[in-house]
């Protein structure tokens, strides 16, 4: 049974995927109290790998918000040792998707629980709180969404495309096996009738692959698009590239143009009211504004705690320029 978090009425709604998301999510929890913020994090990445279910986005939150992620790696736990799977690779296993055993750890205690019956989302709340974490991280759905890539190789689910294949297959479409039947988290969807609701905001993470198996599930669509309060989306790009990751070679791919502009048009008026760009694409804004979304131009890198603290307070500021 899915758990509700009783009384929990949030300011800001983050969607968030990937090492980007983690970043300004990160920022956020520098500018809101754990009372105000609530981060929805992408499970079309999780996957079974060695018995065991692994969700790597959303334990890239809560590796990141609670301050043991690997900053050498970008990715991971900080203090790592590979002791398994130095073991499971000399034993033959598979090895292509490295698992630390810090991280291990937490995929041993949420399949078991997973196994008992438990929710992912009641699992990821007490692993937050296991992790000193006041903030609340959340799936979208207790319901099983994974990410298909289409490709001239074939089907692949993500990881098989993204870490096993390195992205080097050409990506023909994409699909996100189980949303249109996943179930919104009832705190999610409360969360968005929230009348003292001030901003939703989309991450810098990959659209097609990170904030669209959110956006798939049919009831978060249609309350977004009925939200009153300002969407704003932070796009990942900068110029013709990402700050990380497939985005570029999977618009290229699929017969989009390398902008932020199409970040903008894919989510469209519809889902977002306002799109924070980098001042490498200003001359985008123009474009942009023709679709009937807010501009916002400012330095979107985030390679250091104050940056990603100082695009944060931006993203509300933004936000609250636009209260409807």
């Amino acid at each position: 049974m899915t758990a509700i978090l009783e009384e929990f009425r949030p300011n800001h709604i983050a969607l968030c995927g990937g090492v980007g998301g983690a970043k300004l999510a990160l920022g956020l929890t520098a500018c809101l109290d754990s009372n105000q913020l609530m981060v929805v994090g992408n499970v079309g990445d999780d996957f079974e790998h060695w018995g065991f279910q692994i969700s790597p986005d959303l334990d890239t939150l809560l590796y990141t918000l609670s301050g043991v992620s690997n900053q050498e790696l970008g990715w991971g736990r900080d203090g790592e040792t590979w002791a398994v799977l130095e073991e499971v690779s000399r034993l033959g296993g598979d090895a292509w998707f490295r698992l630390g055993d810090r991280d291990l750890a937490v995929h041993i205690e949420r399949s078991a629980r997973l196994d008992r019956g438990d929710t992912l989302s009641n699992i990821t709340q007490d692993l937050c709180k296991a992790f000193g974490l006041d903030y609340r991280i959340l799936p979208p759905t207790d319901d099983s969404v994974r990410t298909i890539v289409e490709t001239n190789m074939g089907f692949m689910e993500f990881q098989e495309y993204f870490v096993r294949n390195q992205c080097e297959p050409a990506v023909t479409g994409l699909r996100y096996e189980g949303a249109e039947k996943a179930r919104l988290l009832p705190d999610i969807h409360s969360a968005l009738l929230n009348p003292d609701l001030q901003s939703v905001i989309i991450s810098p993470s990959n659209p097609f692959l990170s904030i669209a198996p959110i956006l798939a599930i049919p009831e978060f669509q249609h309350q977004l698009t009925k939200c009153r309060a300002p969407r704003i989306a932070v796009s990942p790009m900068l110029g013709a590239k990402a700050f990380k990751g497939p985005t570029a070679k999977i618009m290229r791919e699929l017969g989009y143009e390398m902008s932020s502009f199409t970040v903008a048009s894919y989510y469209s008026p519809n889902l977002i009211d306002g799109i924070i760009i980098d001042t490498t694409d200003s001359v985008l804004a123009p474009r942009i504004e023709k679709l009937g979304i807010q501009t916002y131009v400012t330095d979107t890198l985030m390679n250091s705690f104050s940056e990603k603290k100082r695009l944060a307070a931006e993203v509300i500021q933004f936000a609250e320029s636009l209260q409807k």
